[in-house]
């Protein structure tokens, strides 16, 4: 039987020390800035990223994964043995998705040892998945099993944010639903939510401290009842207000696993700093 090797994508930014452990390869997305292009996570790193935004007259772009780099990653994964299941950032907010199903179809003699899934996800709540389908590799569960298992991770996994404004959403062309919250008073920050693989507006709220609270108290309801709970605080250059969202949340819902985890610049790109995620997942 083969052994099962998980791909994903950078925007999940899983700590390096789990990534290594559990063999998961990542393919990056591409940040565009000016007539110069980086790879997200490889040569261009969040701590980077922000000073760099901080002090920029020019607004980076990005691109999706690109399908040389995604059949590159296959191939070299099949060399060794392995069957293949990648596992990507929503169809809905990026081409990554269609990217791997072109380089799937490309290589020869090995399709069906290639499986794609749609996380309809991104950040933490894409690496949730990711990490539940590794781990079931590594206990070595067939390549049908793991993408089951990934399939089921999404059904249980979430994620809640709250941006400094709206703006960077607007500019990337990823403001979806939360697009009814243009043109409100600058005071207001804005409590988000990825549903269906699209971003959605919950609720409009005076204070980021109020609404980092709403937060945890609406995850509260959506994890009620469900255990083991996974949590990851994740953050555009706001580490403090993300830490402290996670020890609170740590205090509230006890999680068996949970750590903090920057934004990706690709995503840093559209959310805008001072972004503050909460991505959990519960049940596995």
């Amino acid at each position: 039987m083969s052994k099962v090797a998980i791909v994903t994508d950078s925007t999940a930014y899983i700590p390096d020390e789990l990534r290594k452990q559990l063999n998961i390869s990542v393919v990056p997305l591409i940040l565009i800035w000016g007539d110069q292009s980086f790879e997200d996570g490889v040569n261009m790193l969040p701590a980077d990223f922000y000073i760099r935004m901080e002090n920029s007259k020019v607004i980076p772009s990005t691109s999706q994964a690109t399908i040389p780099s995604m059949k590159k990653a296959f191939e070299g994964l099949l060399e060794q043995g392995y069957d293949v299941l990648g596992i990507f950032l929503s169809s809905k907010f990026s081409g990554t998705v269609q990217s791997a199903m072109q380089a799937r179809e490309m290589i020869q003699n090995g399709q069906e040892k290639i499986a794609i899934v749609d996380s309809l996800f991104t950040t933490m709540a894409l690496g949730w998945p990711v990490l539940t389908a590794a781990r079931a590799a590594e206990a070595g569960e067939n390549l049908e099993t793991c993408r089951h298992v990934a399939e089921k991770a999404r059904g249980q996994t979430g994620v809640m944010f709250v941006v400094e404004t709206l703006e960077y959403l607007r500019r990337g062309g990823r403001i979806g639903g939360a697009q009814a919250m243009l043109g409100t008073i600058l005071n207001v920050k804005p409590l988000l939510e990825m549903q269906d693989g699209k971003i959605e507006a919950v609720e409009k709220i005076r204070t980021k401290r109020k609404a980092l609270n709403r937060m945890l108290d609406m995850v509260e309801g959506k994890i009620t009842g469900s255990t083991p709970v996974r949590l990851a605080a994740v953050h555009a250059n706001a580490e403090a207000e993300a830490l402290a969202l996670l020890e609170t949340a740590r205090q509230r819902f006890h999680p068996v696993e949970s750590f903090l985890s920057p934004l990706s610049p690709v995503i840093g790109t559209h959310a805008g700093p001072g972004t503050v995620a909460l991505a959990f997942m519960t049940g596995l």
